[in-house]
């Protein structure tokens, strides 16, 4: 077994001891499992689908665009799906909330399968006054956003922060750059892929009664960050937009971006805005409204992104 298998197998054995101590999850890589998956990636390569939660989930498995195969493998609480987008090979695989869960299921589907890039979807709140319910967010930068340890340096509200030579954030004050999708795939074909995605006509009403007051769009911005935090506090969402010009707030896009930055794995994240987080009135978070048209949106960008990435092979190229 080579370094990166050893480490694997460490990584599975702890990772299935301490599920055990909870629930009993079969995370046994038995012959049979391990034929099953060579087999399946004798199919590949793939590309990695990874959704937060079911209601992301259930309608790409429902979109005419997604053809879903005869494979399903089960593996340390995590189903791996297998499928197509147009002619593009896939694999889908479910998170679960939090940050944590969204690096434990990324490093493996990267560790058990043959998966030349990930694109990662679903739905968040919004920190960008000048962004939408229901449109598609994607960034340049993703970052965590949770350990705060700039705290300590007694900054309030209207200091400035410090900045690195590059422009950056301080990675001990805040803001930790983990990727930039656009330098794993800056080719003329992945330019002209995500552009495309722009003019997609995207859902704007739930029913006849309720619709949005604006018509979503795909936009390209600067920042977006994942913290196990569901943010629904104005003044929290106006600080870190000030601050960082932050625009999609989710609890799990970084944590998928590190993995694949570790691994050397290209990345695309879209984030569909489902409320501005901590309300954009006096009501309550618009989320349980419109969360349904956002998980719509995103998997409709998604499906029409895949089916253009599978007419340039060399998209992933590094």
């Amino acid at each position: 077994m080579g370094g990166g298998g050893r480490v694997l197998y460490v990584f599975l054995a702890a990772f299935c001891f301490k599920l055990a101590q909870h629930a009993f999850v079969s995370c046994a890589l038995t012959s049979e499992l391990q034929s099953k998956i060579a087999k399946a990636n004798q199919e590949g390569p793939y590309l990695g689908l990874i959704i937060p939660n079911s209601f992301e989930l259930d309608p790409l498995l429902q979109n005419p665009g997604y053809t879903p195969g005869d494979t399903i493998i089960d593996f340390a609480g995590r189903r791996f799906r297998f499928g197509a987008i147009g002619d593009k090979p896939v694999i889908l695989v479910m998170t679960g909330l939090s940050v944590i869960n969204a690096a434990i299921t990324t490093q493996l589907l990267l560790g058990l399968f043959t998966v030349e890039g990930v694109v990662h979807y679903g739905i968040a709140g919004n920190a960008n006054p000048s962004l939408h319910i229901g449109d598609v967010a994607i960034p340049k930068h993703w970052a965590h956003l949770a350990l705060w340890s700039w705290q300590r340096y007694g900054l309030g509200p209207d200091d400035t922060l410090p900045l690195e030579d590059n422009g950056d954030y301080r990675r001990d004050i805040g803001y930790l750059k983990f990727a930039d999708f656009t330098s794993n795939c800056d080719n003329k074909e992945t330019v002209i892929n995500v552009v495309n995605v722009q003019d997609l006509e995207l859902e704007s009403c739930i029913n006849s009664t309720t619709c949005l007051t604006t018509t979503p769009k795909v936009k390209f911005v600067k920042r977006g960050i994942s913290q196990s935090i569901y943010l629904d506090n104005s003044a929290y969402r106006t600080f870190i937009y000030d601050k960082f010009e932050v625009s999609p707030v989710d609890m799990e896009s970084a944590s998928v971006a590190l993995i694949c930055l570790q691994q050397r794995v290209p990345f695309i994240a879209f984030r569909a805005l489902s409320d501005l987080a901590g309300g954009g009135s006096a009501e309550s978070n618009e989320a349980d409204t419109f969360l349904s048209i956002a998980a719509t949106n995103s998997v409709t960008v998604v499906i029409e992104f895949v089916k253009l990435l599978s007419l340039h092979s060399k998209w992933w190229s590094m």
